[in-house]
């Protein structure tokens, strides 16, 4: 990888961010670039890709509640979702043979079904990054479309071993005793430290449960998932996962530049992965469905059949050995990765869209859930001060207003395992997302007049004022930014106070230490 790699990617991710799209899309759009310049792909480009997608999987494993995989909408709809799917794929995917339309490619049974299953999947990387940065991975349609991915991912293991003749290792059974090396692997975290030894040590589990997994003949992936299942209960789980983001975000640059590296494609490849595309609302149907079928709320199908609406990188796989098998022909690669790159520039655009497209057709989403799905927030007896996200910034606005005796406040959490533990730690916390429309709807008519936003990230939080907004919340309202730029973009959204956390702590360490001038020694 030479500098004009780093130059391409580097213009179009910025082009991309500039325009207010997340900068993967610039990273697919440099990867077809490069390759019509003539570049061709490079081993490390590769090696990168696969390290990003290890980690990613590691890191999903830190955050991951295994008792998420046992509900049955999980599964339940997995199956459902699928399988109507393929069945679909199947009888669409010739119509435009059938018709006249295409000639340069024949969809026989085979060809048709290869590939209505190759593009059954969703992509773990992109629903994974798109919940990342909504901060939206432990709220409850982001741990079901995980759940969602992961079982996907297992069906993707039981295929490779069906369609390959790869056959796990008699050994392999000797992997369900891992969960006996918990102690050790705690150990290793514990006396780890918090420097440069911690990130190591994030590598070394990662990359040590793929190459156990593919010794034992076993997809490596999976390893790096099960290594992080492990060590998610630690209590510096939390502190690995915040310092492998950057190096996870950095190596699955390569794997987005690596699609465009499949070909450059022709004027009928265009048609049909328009036709395809279109077919993913169809699978944004059949998801909702499903989810609507096993009891959820419209508001979690939705946005969970939102996420997942998108073709996953494991159809490359399947279309790469259906190619090398003899069961495709070569252009469905290309199909296939351009279907993919563009419904990830869809999914990620629409999604960053989709708490104000439901605030506009709330109605219509909810009508088809089934009665007393949708379960509302209760609020609590009249309070005065909403705090939303209870963090440790958020758990310290709360103390310090509780020290204070000033105002009655109540907390608001969307991770309920974190909530739970505020709850019997006596702390008054509400469960619930804070997005939702209809608790805001429900906000603005109660005595609360102040809002502290204290969420993790800036897009969290622009979506929490957007619905507080549309809701028509009338009182004030205080948040936390990281940076100057989005302290002014809070503002100019009519934000009363904003606080900066980095740039405002030395402030409030003085504050806290200016009585010891007044100490007689």
């Amino acid at each position: 990888m030479d500098f004009l790699w780093i130059l391409i990617a580097f213009v179009c991710g910025l082009v991309a961010r500039q325009l207010s799209l997340p900068p993967l899309i610039g990273f697919l759009v440099a990867g077809f670039a490069l390759n019509a310049l003539g570049q061709e792909a490079t081993p490390l480009l590769d090696e990168l890709a696969s390290l990003g997608i290890t980690l990613m999987l590691f890191t999903i494993g830190l955050k991951l509640d295994i008792r998420t995989l046992i509900r049955k909408e999980v599964w339940g709809g997995t199956i459902e979702q699928s399988g109507a799917w393929i069945l679909l794929g199947i009888a669409a995917l010739p119509v435009p043979t059938w018709l006249g339309i295409s000639h340069a490619f024949q969809v026989d049974f085979t060809t048709a079904a290869l590939v209505a299953f190759a593009l059954s999947f969703s992509s773990t990387v992109a629903v994974v990054k798109m919940l990342e940065e909504a901060s939206e991975l432990k709220v409850r349609h982001g741990r079901l479309a995980l759940g969602i991915l992961i079982v996907q991912d297992i069906i993707a293991v039981g295929f490779l071993v069906a369609a390959t003749g790869k056959i796990p290792q008699q050994w392999a059974l000797a992997l369900f005793l891992l969960p006996l090396l918990r102690p050790v692997l705690y150990w290793v975290m514990q006396r780890s430290g918090h420097g440069e030894l911690l990130p190591l040590t994030g590598l070394f589990l990662a990359l040590g449960g793929y190459e156990l997994f593919e010794a034992l003949g076993v997809k490596g992936d999976l390893g790096a998932l099960i290594l992080g299942i492990l060590v998610a209960g630690h209590n510096k789980s939390s502190e690995l996962y915040k310092t492998l983001m950057s190096f996870k975000d950095l190596f699955l640059i390569g794997f987005f530049l690596s699609i465009g590296f499949s070909a450059l494609p022709t004027i009928e490849m265009l048609y049909i992965t328009a036709g395809l595309t279109v077919l993913l609302i169809l699978k944004f149907i059949l998801f909702y469905g499903a989810f609507i079928a096993f009891g959820l709320s419209g508001r979690t199908a939705y946005l969970t059949a939102l996420a997942l609406s998108n073709y996953s990188e494991f159809g490359l796989i399947v279309a790469n050995m259906g190619v090398e098998k003899a069961w495709l022909a070569e252009e469905w690669l290309v199909i296939i990765a351009l279907a993919m790159s563009v419904s990830f520039l869809i999914n990620t655009v629409l999604f960053r869209r989709a708490h104000s497209l439901y605030a506009r057709y709330y109605r219509a989403i909810n009508r088809f859930e089934r009665d007393g799905a949708h379960q509302s927030l209760s609020l609590p007896p009249a309070f005065d001060v909403l705090i939303v996200g209870m963090g440790r910034v958020g758990k310290g606005a709360y103390q310090a207003l509780h020290g204070n005796d000033t105002s009655s406040a109540w907390g608001l959490e969307s991770d309920n395992e974190r909530a739970k533990k505020l709850r019997e730690e006596s702390f008054n916390v509400i469960s619930g997302d804070a997005d939702d429309l209809e608790f805001w709807q429900q906000a603005s008519y109660s005595d609360i007049r102040l809002v502290m936003l204290a969420l993790p990230s800036q897009q969290e939080m622009l979506a929490t004022l957007q619905m507080m907004k549309i809701a028509g919340y009338k009182g004030k309202t205080a948040a936390v930014a990281r940076y100057e730029d989005e302290r002014t973009e809070l503002l100019e959204l009519g934000v009363d106070v904003v606080f900066n956390y980095y740039a405002e702590v030395g402030t409030g360490f003085a504050e806290e230490a200016r009585h010891l001038l007044n100490v007689n020694e």
